[in-house]
């Protein structure tokens, strides 16, 4: 079997995964994807899409699916959670769409996901497999072979490691054990908008940072849903993103803080929790016929709201190097990286700054306070490091601009 018949495997069929699987199939190359769970599904609630991000649907053909989806704040907010004063009010408008041409918007993963995985159906180079956890792999030099605890055997011109933060993949490529446990517990929930507070039910993003703790909430699905992320300082424990969290220590967390934040949290009563982790940056990531994309290579903490944007760019990135080098799959991952490798690293070091910021304490908080009350004097923070165009990414100029979304009463 060529390289020119042989898929590429893409184990893991997560957001990265699809995108991947998406990505290299408009480059008319094969791809078989390996999902270990009995089907594509998402955990989590909201994600928050990035200007880079939009440009990337806008190369992959999935702007119009997104926009559908998505709900589009008007503004994000910083507001002090212990004097519930107003830090910073940012207009999300069409100067900012202007400045990084391409909106922001905020959606739920499952229908991020769905989104993509529509789009991978509908392709007859993308084969989709469910309930094959891949337990052993082996890079042949003309290509790799995988086995899955199912019992199936799998070769593919190469592979490429999808599978998040406790990737089996990056194990044989890195060998750097586990992630790093950051010491913060996140807490999520959605609610439908009617009920939600009406004196909070506004089209914006509002973070309420707090000492060794903020909160965040936003509209999801159009406006149908609200999104409600916790986050506190915690030495608990608990791997996974899919476990009951513990009402009394939340409530306990935030026992200090205004009465706005105190109220919002009474709101919910099931909370799903989940302990943040990352890993240092690294410089490779590729060995062979093998490589790692999105949180698998490079997973980050979510102060900056980036690891699905920077999985997908990862995935435009990775299927252009493969085309440009006429499917030479060891040098073309060894490119991709060598594009991606500082780019990513940046995310994940000031993704760590920025939760430092969120959680400052004492002088630090007032401090914030402060600085962050001046640069939006001075007309508020360049971002272009992070929104802006990415040399090893193309160049979209056409991402429209979409109308705010309009809360329910």
């Amino acid at each position: 079997m060529s390289d020119g018949d042989a898929p590429v495997l893409v184990v893991g069929g997560g957001i990265g995964g699809l995108a991947a699987a998406l990505a290299l199939s408009r480059k008319g190359i094969p791809v078989q994807v390996l999902e270990q769970a009995p089907e594509f599904t998402e955990i989590g609630a909201g994600i928050q899409l990035g200007p880079n991000v939009f440009r990337m649907f806008e190369v992959l053909g999935l702007t119009e699916q997104m926009f559908h989806w998505a709900a589009f704040p008007e503004g994000l907010e910083f507001r002090d959670s212990i004097t519930a004063e107003t830090i910073v009010d940012l207009k999300i408008d069409k100067r900012f769409h202007d400045k990084y041409r391409a909106p922001y918007g905020v959606i739920h993963r499952a229908d991020m996901l769905n989104v993509i995985l529509e789009a991978c159906k509908r392709s007859n180079l993308i084969k989709l497999a469910t309930s094959q956890k891949v337990t052993a792999i082996d890079d042949i030099g003309s290509g790799v072979t995988v086995k899955t605890e199912a019992g199936a055997t799998y070769t593919g011109a190469a592979l490429i490691g999808c599978d998040g933060l406790w990737s089996t993949v990056r194990e044989k490529v890195v060998g750097d054990g586990k992630p790093v446990v950051s010491g913060h517990i996140a807490y999520r929930a959605v609610l439908p908008t009617a009920e939600w507070p009406k004196e909070y039910r506004l089209p914006k993003m509002i973070v309420w940072c707090g000492e060794k703790t903020h909160l965040v909430h936003y509209p999801l699905r159009r406006g149908e849903l609200f999104n409600l992320v916790v986050v506190f300082h915690s030495d608990r424990y608990e791997e996974g993103w899919d476990t009951y969290g513990d009402p009394a220590e939340l409530h306990a967390r935030f026992v200090d803080k205004c009465e706005p934040v105190r109220t919002l949290l009474q709101k919910v009563n099931a909370w799903k929790m989940w302990v943040l982790c990352d890993r240092p940056a690294i410089k490779n990531w590729s060995k062979g016929r093998i490589t790692l994309l999105g949180d698998a290579a490079h997973p980050m903490l979510q102060y900056l709201a980036q690891g699905g944007n920077t999985a997908i760019e990862d995935a435009v990135c990775l299927a252009n190097q493969v085309e440009a080098s006429g499917r030479d799959y060891e040098g073309a991952f060894k490119t991709y990286q060598e594009m991606r490798y500082l780019r990513t690293a940046r995310v994940q070091l000031m993704a760590r700054v920025f939760g430092e910021i969120y959680h400052a304490s004492g002088v630090n908080r007032e401090l914030r306070n402060k600085v962050l009350r001046e640069w939006t004097e001075q007309g508020g923070v360049d971002m272009s490091w992070l929104y802006g165009d990415q040399p090893e990414l193309p160049r979209v100029d056409n991402v429209p601009m979409p109308a705010p979304t309009r809360l329910p009463a």
